[in-house]
């Protein structure tokens, strides 16, 4: 710059020649001066890098599935079949052998009460079935004394060896000692009936587990009292809750205005938010005929095709119904990015890559569409941050800033 400006001062003192004045030369000079300043401040804005606003999102896998997806739900993991183990007694809690995450087999005992009532209630109905025994026998020794009696007076009576009074005694005692066993038989069907019921209450004592299960909870402690209907703040109504793990089912509530795109049977596939980087085929097992007025839904359960230890129940769930059953290779996650990240760039698929605040332009392969991604299968890594729409003016190298949503 300096140099021009001597060459300018130069310049102008010869054509002004020896009669011009310093002040008519710094006038006729600032006019050139300032339109140098110009073009330099345009050719430096001109060169300099340019920063655009722009959207972002991240390269990940995504799964083939997102094309043949008609219609997405949200929902939970429920158990189909599961129990809050109680007891129809009102007693004390004094053993219990599990605990939560237990693994329990059909049958066995989970939790003991307070049985000494009990047994002596049955001890005594074991006594009373004896007692009522030996009155049968009493009855039947009876009973036959009596018609032995009665025969024998039949057969005076016939030859006129005793009084008719005394035959009618016979027969009036006979009729008596048959109808007392009779009574006797009653009351030992009876006392068989209590029996069997003292026997029943101990047995609500040992809380066995109704199936296979896994128990989820336990609500309460040794010690607690446990109530048929928990009707105090110190009593428990149950002991612990199970369910059968084998019986696990994503609950999903799908519109009223979607419900037609559900079929009985038609596949899916179910994603976890505690599992996300995996999808779990499965099927739709029922269309619950009720709808919910509230939300305007109607319950679909889901079936697993193969069930995951790591599935628990009340875990979150998304069911993505599908068109088409998938096929052994669109169960594969791909590397995927959104449609609208893509631009063509001389004659070439490409990408602009967000490094270090700039826009990195990268050249792609592209493979098939994947609903509103696009699979890459070369020239970009999971985790990388691409550009969405892309301006028409964005070049590589130009600094790049984050719009905010």
């Amino acid at each position: 710059m300096s140099d021009t400006l001597d060459a300018l001062r130069i310049a102008g003192e010869d054509k002004r020649g020896p009669g011009a004045g310093p002040g008519r030369r710094r006038r006729r000079l600032w006019p050139i001066l300032l339109a140098l300043l110009l073009a330099a401040g345009v050719a430096a804005w001109a060169l300099s890098p340019r920063t655009f606003d722009v959207q972002a999102a991240t390269v990940s896998p995504a799964y083939p599935s997102r094309a043949v997806t008609k219609l997405t739900a949200s929902g939970y993991i429920v158990a189909q079949r599961k129990a809050a183990l109680a007891t129809k007694a009102t007693a004390q809690l004094v053993w219990l052998g599990v605990e939560e995450g237990s693994r329990v087999k059909k049958g066995e005992v989970v939790a003991r009460l307070e049985s000494a009532d009990v047994e002596a209630a049955r001890q005594q109905a074991r006594h009373d079935r004896e007692a009522a025994d030996h009155q049968v026998a009493a009855a039947e020794a009876e009973l036959t004394d009596a018609r032995i009696h009665f025969g024998r007076m039949k057969k005076l009576v016939a030859g006129d060896y005793v009084a008719r009074a005394d035959y009618d005694t016979a027969k009036a005692r006979l009729d008596k000692a048959q109808a007392a066993l009779d009574q006797a038989k009653a009351n030992k069907n009876a006392r068989a009936e209590a029996l069997n019921r003292a026997e029943a209450e101990l047995t609500y004592t040992d809380l066995e587990a109704p199936f296979d299960a896994v128990v989820l909870t336990k609500n309460a402690d040794v010690g607690d009292i446990i109530s048929p209907l928990g009707a105090s703040s110190t009593s428990k109504a149950a002991v612990v809750s199970i369910a059968d793990m084998s019986s696990l089912a994503a609950e999903v509530d799908v519109s009223e205005s979607s419900l037609r795109e559900v079929t009985v049977g038609e596949p899916c596939e179910i994603l976890l938010d505690a599992i996300p980087s995996e999808r779990f085929p499965g099927t739709v097992h029922m269309i619950v005929p009720t709808a919910d007025r509230t939300k305007a839904t109607v319950l679909v359960k889901v079936r697993f095709d193969a069930l995951d230890p790591r599935v628990l129940p009340e875990m979150s769930v998304k069911v993505a119904f599908l068109s088409r059953p998938l096929t052994p290779q669109e169960r594969t996650p791909r590397l995927a990015v959104p449609a609208t990240a893509l631009t063509r760039r001389d004659g070439r698929d490409a990408v602009f890559v967000i490094e270090g605040g700039k826009a990195v332009l990268t050249p792609v392969t592209l493979g098939e569409a994947l609903g509103d991604l696009r699979e890459v299968t070369s020239g970009l890594a999971a985790g990388q941050k691409v550009v969405l729409s892309p301006p028409a003016k964005l070049a590589s190298g130009d600094a790049v800033t984050l719009a905010e949503g």
